[in-house]
């Protein structure tokens, strides 16, 4: 009588455990969904011929796929070409201001600074503020400097800690910093170290997940960044984004040109090929760069010595 009631409350127990699983999968299953429809939807559209693509029978399974689409915008976008400029172009951006932002955080981690909690304050009220509100001044400004038109107008920013969203880089480098206990700073120095060798010996390299976070989203930032760009530099930049975002004009013009025929004249197949092309390269980048993105997440907490 004892096994079977044992045995029963342990059937029990693992019948409601099974039920939660479920549901908790289901619910998973739903939230999952919702994010990758629109990216199902955006490449199955992407293969599609203009003929399925006007079909109302056809709605996920394409009658062929028409890699030409493909083809046809990468010709479009000077591909090659524009993926090099945003390259270099984030690339550079990103490291200098992970550099100056790495800079400024640690000064405010290790040394008395005059008023440092003014300017955290002013860090902090900077972060909160629209970038938008500080545009036409950013213009203004560097257009009494003859720098509109120049990619200068943005790497200079980067330079200097006024990079894209660099307030929150020097806030989590400063957490990131002085989560290390000065011990380490005071060993070095016994030994002769100066402070911008302790810099680069002890804390940045005890900082390497937070960096790769920063270097991460500053480069998904600076790529997806047009408004900014557009406006400094000018939308005949070259970038992906920039030539995304004037994709239906150009695409008109090569169909005009020779390159197409009527029935392809812009339509959903071509722009979310576009699309795709424009996003592979970030989505390769943080495929590469995962675990470092997760270490650094973890590594980024507001934490004390």
């Amino acid at each position: 009588m004892l096994n079977n009631g044992f045995i029963t409350k342990n059937a029990k127990k693992a019948g409601k455990t099974v039920a939660v699983n479920a549901i908790f999968y289901f619910l998973l299953i739903c939230v999952g969904f919702v994010f990758l429809y629109p990216l199902l939807y955006m490449v199955i559209t992407s293969l599609m011929s203009t003929e399925d693509l006007i079909n109302p029978t056809i709605m996920w399974v394409p009658t062929k796929v028409s890699l030409g689409n493909f083809k046809m915008v990468w010709d479009v976008l000077e591909y090659p070409k524009s993926l090099l400029v945003s390259i270099i172009f984030a690339t550079i951006c990103a490291a200098l201001q992970t550099v100056s932002c790495a800079l400024m955080g640690y000064a405010l981690a290790r040394f008395d600074v005059p008023l440092k909690k003014l300017w955290i304050g002013i860090l902090i009220l900077l972060f909160v503020i629209p970038t938008d509100v500080l545009t036409i001044p950013r213009y203004v400004l560097f257009n009494s400097y003859n720098l509109i038109g120049s990619p200068l107008a943005i790497i200079i920013p980067a330079a200097t800690g006024q990079g894209i969203k660099s307030t929150i880089f020097v806030l989590i480098f400063m957490n990131g910093f002085a989560s290390v206990p000065k011990s380490f700073d005071e060993a070095a120095q016994l030994d002769g170290a100066g402070r911008l060798k302790v810099f680069y010996k002890i804390a940045i390299p005890m900082a390497i997940p937070v960096i790769t976070l920063c270097v991460i989203f500053s480069v998904v930032w600076y790529w997806n960044d047009t408004a900014q760009t557009a406006m400094l530099v000018g939308s005949d930049f070259g970038t992906l984004p920039l030539k995304l975002q004037s994709f239906d004009g150009a695409f008109k013009n090569s169909v005009n040109a020779g390159f197409g025929d009527d029935m392809n004249r812009l339509n959903e197949c071509f722009q979310f090929a576009a699309i795709l092309l424009t996003i592979i390269p970030l989505v390769a980048f943080y495929l590469v760069m995962q675990k470092q993105f997760v270490q650094g997440i973890e590594s980024s907490g507001i934490t004390g010595e």
